[in-house]
């Protein structure tokens, strides 16, 4: 009996049970040839067979691999829209996260956790409230998270070692704090340039500069070790898998944020320059990390230190879950785009 063609176009003449084949063995080809191994003249060679190939059941989630060939323009701009997108989607947690860090809040400031915090402000205040200052924070996200993911890739190949890329502007981190505090009188950004820069000078936007330094070399060793670190156990072969990018960025972010509070609370108050804490203890600007640990702790003893760490964590266990999600993902997609384009020249 004589097996009858296959694919597009047929496997004209194909295998038959004849002498020297067992009806096994017929079966065995006809199987392989409806698996479109093979093809016909619609679909490749003429009776090319070939055995399968088998997929190993342990090799998990049948994922594409990362393409290779990922330029420094690619992840630049997978990294800018990461950047962009958790800080938009995330930007009223990280309203109140600046305001329970306030050493000596407003009596109407003060409050339980996070959630109760949103609502009140809302409701308090308007529902746009903990938006406020969210342009001058998304057009600096942009470009340092360009930075960011670029340096991350490049140092990666290179050192992996403790790494310190652009991380965030500081110029907008005054800006948006400021704007973000309770009964701020800035509600446009343009505002508050303005009246920080005639009161105080251009060297306000840089007064946390050192402590957003001295606070980016742990918080970004802990954050891209741990994310390595989780990668290896759920994603060895480093392929393109949502689930571990999001959980190992979630888990990233979570530990390394509970390990810099101290620091975060400390640049907080050098950005805002926080008035009732200022009026009480000393006169003048606050203009040193040294400055600032020695404040928060008169203000409020060792656990002021920690002051917002739930918000603080809250706000980062999504926002790098987004970021490294996101950036994944317009990595993947950008890369493959380039090399079909590539191949179609």
């Amino acid at each position: 009996m004589e097996l009858e063609g296959r694919g597009a176009g047929g496997v004209a003449g194909g295998p038959a049970a004849g002498p020297g084949r067992s009806p096994g063995e017929s079966a065995l080809l006809d199987g392989w040839l409806q698996r479109g191994v093979g093809r016909g003249a619609g679909g490749g060679e003429a009776g090319a067979c070939r055995p399968p190939v088998r997929q190993d059941p342990d090799s998990g989630p049948d994922y594409e691999a990362l393409p290779a060939g990922a330029t420094v323009t690619t992840h630049m701009v997978a990294g800018a829209v990461a950047g962009i997108l958790e800080h938009c989607v995330m930007y009223p947690i990280d309203c109140v996260k600046t305001r329970m860090q306030s050493l000596q809040p407003d009596p109407a400031a003060r409050y339980r956790n996070v959630l109760e915090a949103l609502w009140r402000i809302i409701r308090t205040e308007g529902l746009w409230r903990p938006m406020r200052g969210l342009n001058v924070t998304a057009t600096g996200a942009g470009p340092a998270h360009a930075l960011y993911f670029a340096c991350y890739e490049k140092l990666k190949k290179t050192l992996s070692d403790v790494i310190h890329p652009g991380g965030n502007s500081h110029i907008a981190n005054v800006v948006k704090q400021r704007m973000q505090m309770y009964n701020s009188p800035y509600h446009r950004v343009t505002d508050c340039v303005r009246a920080v820069w005639q009161n105080e000078g251009a060297g306000a936007f840089y007064r946390s500069y050192t402590t957003q330094l001295t606070m980016n070399v742990p918080f970004q060793a802990i954050h891209f070790m741990t994310y390595e670190f989780l990668q290896e156990h759920f994603n060895p072969q480093r392929r393109y898998n949502p689930s571990s990018h999001v959980l190992s960025g979630a888990c990233a972010g979570a530990v390394a944020a509970a390990a810099t509070t101290p620091l975060d609370v400390c640049k907080t108050l050098l950005n805002t320059q926080e008035s009732l804490a200022l009026n009480s203890h000393i006169t003048g600007h606050i203009t040193g990390m040294a400055s600032a640990f020695r404040t928060v702790y008169q203000v409020g003893g060792v656990t002021a230190y920690f002051r917002g760490v739930q918000a603080r964590v809250i706000y980062q266990i999504p926002s790098t879950a987004i970021a490294w999600s996101v950036y994944e993902f317009f990595k993947y997609l950008i890369t493959k785009r380039q090399e079909e384009w590539r191949a179609g020249k």
